[in-house]
């Protein structure tokens, strides 16, 4: 379901858009078998799974390590703790799991978002030093673009998989 476009509370449009590209995504990936999950049919490498880790420490490296500054084991785990690294899995990885994972990080997202003010800065201390915390407005928008830009890709990976397109 899309969000009301005269929604004029931006915190709580994120809030639906991310709801939104996260249902997008689950349906992208629920279907596709265990093979095509752990494979690329592209030239990058990445997986369909990979990505959905990515997503899973993306937006807990943005909301908890980043907004609230907190201390999180890994922030970079979806690249074996290499920010530079490749999207990386472990063998008890599985789609179910990070399934989980990406609903519970949804969850938190809209628990400690909900009703602040856009404009307030990210906490220092964590991701960010004293003089460069971008905003909650700001830090939304971006986890958003991620995963709007990743449900992308992966109409592409699903298609290149067995011939499903649409949303």
């Amino acid at each position: 379901m899309k969000p009301p476009r005269d929604l004029a509370d931006t915190i709580e449009s994120h809030l639906q858009n991310l709801e939104r590209f996260r249902s997008i995504v689950e349906d992208k990936l629920t279907g596709l078998n265990d093979a095509d999950l752990r494979s690329s049919r592209l030239p990058s490498g990445w997986t369909p799974l990979e990505l959905l880790k990515h997503l899973v420490f993306m937006e807990r490296r943005w909301i908890r390590w980043g907004f609230l500054a907190e201390q999180v084991e890994h922030p970079w785990g979806d690249s074996a703790d290499d920010p530079d690294g490749r999207w990386t899995l472990a063998p008890d990885d599985t789609l179910e799991g990070l399934l989980g994972q990406l609903r519970a990080g949804g969850e938190f997202t809209r628990k400690v978002v909900s009703g602040r003010d856009p404009a307030e800065s990210a906490s220092a201390g964590g991701r960010f030093g004293t003089d460069d915390r971008p905003t909650l407005n700001w830090i939304l928008f971006h986890v958003l673009q991620e995963y709007a830009r990743h449900a992308g890709h992966l109409d592409i990976a699903r298609e290149l998989a067995d011939g499903a397109t649409g949303e």
